[in-house]
Order: structure tokens, then C-alpha cells, then sequence
């Protein structure tokens, strides 16, 4: 194998000095589980909770957000931890005897991951993710073109919310060296795509799909690759072997939790669900105990929660199956693309797709948020521009003042300044950036 679990489970964080050894560990606090905590006493983990996942609005009462979404993902993200954490410390007992890893530390690694899997997300969920790359692509951005590199470009083109979280997770702000300083391990896990955004290269690699982070952070993530062990050479990184778990647990949470949002808000007819559901658990459903479920809510909870413990152990197996590829870096898909169930799962996301994504009301939602953005886009890069060249009016003034002083630097260069309100706009609540669309124009 290529990669050493005592390298990938690396404890150290931006800045120390010392090592930090697992066996010196606080046990009642292990550093993988501060990382958790600092996640969710952050303000971005915090905005997720007007942040939409699918369905807008959450005036109904039991629809996720992205905050519950985040929360239901760690949750499965640590038990896949655990159990996959079990068998390698059967198979690799030195972790334990010579480095102190104990099975909880998978977990916590993965759940923190987890947790943070969506924090760079901009709101409106994937529209506006697309509306600030089309901002740049085709809209009033396409003027910084030739003043870019054509990776800086790119980057700003093909805006990703996974780059953007590692930039929220490890980038340096007034005050605070290093972000929240996360453990190397947990940031390892959280990089479901270990590349920048050139070369474009669309291999049939699973790592490859996407990219985890912006050209001016690669250094930074250059350093936390050498640390785990997942440089292959100049920019070319393996997957941490525990993302593959963060990208099953999301995988798992988000095919059966649109599912049943669109169940409950009668989007989708429950005897049609039922049939779906009961193919993925026929095995292990207690018909009694179905049987006396009065409210149609309790039933779906209950197919919902049998499904998950179905599709975990299943992930779990397929793990362990690949663990030795998986750590030579030559296993190259996501683990339920290869699950027995792809065919239930691909029917349970196409019947979401239908009546949920395309319904009206989230197609109104993606249009109003794609407009907005596009809006705040263009007035704020607009008066960040003028404030750089010293041409501020009346009106970019008032846009300043919205913009908070860790998103304004002036010693940049014109990338990280369009990069930087960007992921200010990013980081906005789909509640806040209606609000001011509204008060500017």
C-alpha cells in the first residue's frame, strides 16, 4: 500500500510546532473531536440553517435544510467511520498498540468531515452554485477574462462549494491564523476532490468529478497532502481513504432524504414510495410492527431509517472489500456506484428528480436565486472594483458597507479580490441575499 493509516490519521493542525502525538490525547477530548465542535460553534455552519437544501420553503414544518441535511450526513458519516474503524485496527493492530488510534477516532474523523461536507455551499442550493460560475463564464464577469490566468479564470468559472469550503475551513482571517484550524486528518477526509480546477481532465476517476480548492490555496493544501501522505507528484493527490465514506454517507442521506421530504410534503404518493422503500428492505422489516404505524409519516420514518441501516452496512462491506486498494489509490469510483442497490438508489433519485427538483416550486426557487445572485454579483464586484481603483460612489459605498472587512483586502491581486466576494456572496443565507437584492435594487 502507498498511504500508512498512521500518516492519514494525522492529528496535526495549520501552525503547530510540535507533534502531536494520538497517545498524549486528552481522552475525554480527542483533537478529531474538537474539530467537530469548532464546526458547529462556527457562524458559517450556523447559516446553513436558511440555507435551502431541495425544498424552499421551510415555512412547512419537516423539510430539510442544509443544517439538518449536515447533521443527518454525520451522523451515518460516523457510523460508517466506526465500523470500517473496527476492522482496521483488527487488520492493523499496530495503530492501536504502537500509536494509540482507537475505533471512536475514525468516527469523529469522518463525522467532522461530514459535518463541514456542505459549508461552503452558496445559497439557493446547486443554482447557485452554476449562477456565480455563469456570472463569470457568460455574465458581466466575463470582462476579468484576459486580466486572469486561465486557471485563476476557471476557478471563478466553474465556482465549486467543495473549494469553497476548504477555503472557509483553513484560510486565514484577521484574528484567527489558519481558519479553524482543523486536524490535517479531517481536512484529508473532507476533500472529496483532491485537485485544483485545471487540468480539466474528465478521467472516469470519481476523484477527478469535481475539484476541492482554489489556485491560491494550493499551497496550503499541498502542505496537508505531505503531511497524510497523498502527494503522487507536482499536482497530482490520491483521495483520502476516509472520503470515500463522507462521499457515501451524503450519497446515502440525500437519495433517501429528498425522498422523503417529497413524500411528506405529498409530492410524491406514498404507495408509489412504499414499493421503492420495500425493495431496499424487505429483508429486515418487522410487518407487525409496520403494520400498526397510524400516521403516514411514521411509516416513511421507519422504511427511511431500515434503508439507511441497509445502505451503511452495504458501503461498509464494499470498504472493506476495497480497503487495500482504496489505500494504493487505485480504487476509483464512489462506493455505492458498485453497491448491490445502485439500481434501487438510481430509481429512488429519479422519482425525486421528477417530483421534487422539477417541481414548481423549486424550479421558481432556482430562477429567483439564480437572478439575485447575478444581481449581487455585479454590484458588489462592481464597487469592490471602483474601491481598489480608488473611484468609490455614492452607491458603491452603501455596497461596502455590506461586505464585511475580512472580504475586503486591498493588497491582493484582482483573482483573490473576485474570488473573495464571491465566496462572500457564497456565504450569504438564501434569506439574506433576498433581502438585500431587494434593498439594492
Amino acid at each position: 500500500a502507498y498511504m500508512k493509516w498512521e500518516n492519514l490519521l494525522s492529528l496535526k493542525r495549520q501552525g503547530d510546532n510540535l507533534k502531536r502525538l494520538r497517545s498524549e490525547q486528552d481522552e475525554t477530548r480527542v483533537g478529531f473531536d474538537v474539530d467537530y465542535d469548532r464546526i458547529v460553534f462556527s457562524s458559517f455552519f450556523r447559516s446553513l440553517q436558511d440555507k435551502t437544501q431541495v425544498v424552499p420553503f421551510s415555512k412547512t414544518s419537516f423539510v430539510h435544510t442544509r443544517l439538518t441535511h449536515s447533521l443527518e450526513v454525520s451522523v451515518v458519516g460516523r457510523s460508517l467511520g466506526r465500523t470500517v474503524g473496527q476492522h482496521i485496527l483488527k487488520k492493523y493492530p499496530y495503530l492501536n498498540q504502537i500509536h494509540g488510534f482507537q475505533v471512536n477516532d475514525f468516527g469523529s474523523i469522518v463525522a467532522a468531515a461530514c459535518l463541514a461536507h456542505d459549508i461552503g455551499n452558496p445559497p439557493f442550493g446547486h443554482s447557485g452554485e452554476s449562477a456565480i460560475g455563469d456570472f463569470f463564464k457568460i455574465g458581466d464577469g466575463k470582462k476579468y477574462r484576459l486580466e486572469l490566468t486561465k486557471l485563476q479564470y476557471n476557478d471563478l468559472c466553474s465556482f465549486e462549494g467543495n473549494a469553497n469550503g476548504f477555503k472557509i475551513l483553513t484560510e486565514s482571517k484577521t484574528g484567527s491564523p489558519g481558519g479553524l484550524r482543523l486536524s490535517y486528518a479531517t481536512l484529508g477526509a473532507f476533500t472529496k476532490y483532491p485537485k485544483a480546477s485545471l487540468p480539466n481532465q474528465p478521467t472516469n476517476n470519481i476523484k477527478d468529478k469535481k475539484y476541492g480548492f482554489f489556485s491560491n490555496q494550493f499551497n496550503f493544501f499541498d502542505e496537508v497532502s505531505n503531511e497524510l501522505g497523498l502527494k503522487i507528484n507536482q499536482d497530482n493527490f490520491y483521495r483520502h481513504p476516509l472520503a470515500f465514506l463522507v462521499e457515501a454517507a451524503d450519497d446515502i442521506c440525500y437519495t433517501l432524504i429528498d425522498f422523503e421530504d417529497g413524500i411528506n410534503l405529498d409530492w410524491i404518493p406514498e404507495e408509489y414510495a412504499l414499493e421503492y422503500l420495500v425493495k431496499l428492505v424487505k429483508d429486515t422489516i418487522d410487518k407487525e410492527k409496520y403494520s400498526k404505524m397510524g400516521l403516514k409519516s411514521q411509516r416513511i420514518a421507519y422504511l427511511r431509517a431500515l434503508a439507511i441501516n441497509i445502505l451503511i452496512n452495504e458501503a461498509v462491506n464494499i470498504y472493506l472489500e476495497n480497503e487495500e486498494n482504496i489505500l494504493n489509490g487505485t480504487f476509483d469510483k464512489s462506493l455505492m456506484s458498485v453497491s448491490k442497490f445502485k439500481a434501487q438508489m438510481d430509481s429512488i433519485i429519479d422519482i425525486s428528480v421528477d417530483k421534487v427538483y422539477k417541481s414548481k416550486e423549486v424550479i421558481e426557487k432556482e430562477l429567483t436565486g439564480y437572478k439575485v445572485i447575478h444581481f449581487l454579483l455585479k454590484t458588489f464586484t462592481n464597487s469592490v472594483i471602483n474601491w481598489r481603483n480608488d473611484e468609490v460612489n455614492a452607491f458603491d459605498e452603501l455596497a461596502l458597507e455590506c461586505i464585511p472587512k475580512e472580504y475586503l483586502n486591498r493588497n491582493t491581486d484582482l483573482y483573490s479580490s473576485l474570488l473573495d466576494v464571491s465566496c462572500f456572496i457564497a456565504s450569504l443565507t438564501d434569506g439574506l441575499a433576498l433581502e438585500w437584492y431587494k434593498k439594492l435594487s
